[in-house]
């Protein structure tokens, strides 16, 4: 596929983070240039991420910071489409959220019944306050067979100082405390979070492209979802690496700048 036919079917395009739009907070090159140019071509927005540590308006306020958002954009979560899937498949339920006090806020707001004593449904969240006290209290509902979701599978998450344990590695750790492994992952790459994109913005899979750096979450996911992929190297894969999986994405680009080249 080329640039021009890409750009000529694509209606929405998922934008990945760190390594796809920024590093470490900074925009890739001219990005802030390139999403107004995108945005001015008719194209929706969405920033797409993994990390449920952080809830929307976390993530807004950062990229607002950057100059990366402007106002008819989106920002979706693993945390929001977990949101969507409790409404959607688990309605009513008490949900005991291992995760950040601003997640909680946020579950909470959405009509999510937060309850640690009795939950019906335990969901695993990026837990950056994590303590082993939480750990414990989790782990024993687990034991006792509550159903259980986690937001997203991935093992770490890359910051400007190295990498650090992510939902991924929490769940080893139940699994080998619990014997337990999630019900559900919702996140990338998996389908349930191509759900609540549909229909949140009401745009068919096929006109919606995911943009980012990760063959096995980003591109992955796209082709999970029938949507159209842009790997991008200005992150963590790079065109050696991209031959270790079976996954095949429709463009790559040096950095995302290059779409409109």
């Amino acid at each position: 596929m080329t640039k021009e036919e890409l750009l000529q079917t694509t209606k929405l395009f998922l934008l990945d983070l760190d390594g796809t739009v920024y590093l470490d907070g900074v925009p890739i090159g001219c990005m802030c240039k390139t999403l107004q140019t995108l945005r001015d071509m008719g194209k929706k927005l969405v920033f797409l991420t993994n990390n449920s540590s952080r809830t929307e308006g976390e993530y807004r306020q950062k990229l607002e910071r950057a100059g990366l958002f402007s106002e008819g954009d989106g920002v979706y979560t693993s945390a929001t489409a977990t949101v969507a899937y409790l409404k959607s498949h688990e309605r009513g339920k008490r949900v005991f959220l291992l995760g950040t006090d601003a997640l909680k806020a946020q579950f909470a707001a959405e009509g999510i019944c937060l309850d640690e004593a009795s939950p019906e449904v335990c969901v695993l969240a990026y837990d950056v306050t994590l303590t082993f006290e939480k750990l414990r209290r989790f782990d024993k509902k687990l034991r006792d067979g509550v159903r259980f979701l986690a937001t997203h599978p991935d093992d770490v998450c890359p910051t400007s100082y190295g990498s650090m344990p992510d939902v991924g590695s929490f769940l080893a750790l139940f699994e080998r405390s619990s014997g337990r492994r999630p019900d559900v992952i919702i996140g990338k790459p998996y389908r349930t979070m191509g759900d609540g994109l549909a229909a949140r913005y009401g745009v068919e899979r096929g006109a919606m492209c995911m943009v980012g750096d990760r063959m096995h979450t980003d591109i992955r996911f796209a082709n999970n979802n029938e949507m159209r992929s842009v790997l991008v190297l200005s992150g963590e894969t790079t065109r050696e690496t991209m031959k270790n999986f079976p996954d095949v994405p429709d463009l790559v680009l040096r950095d995302l700048n290059e779409i409109l080249l």
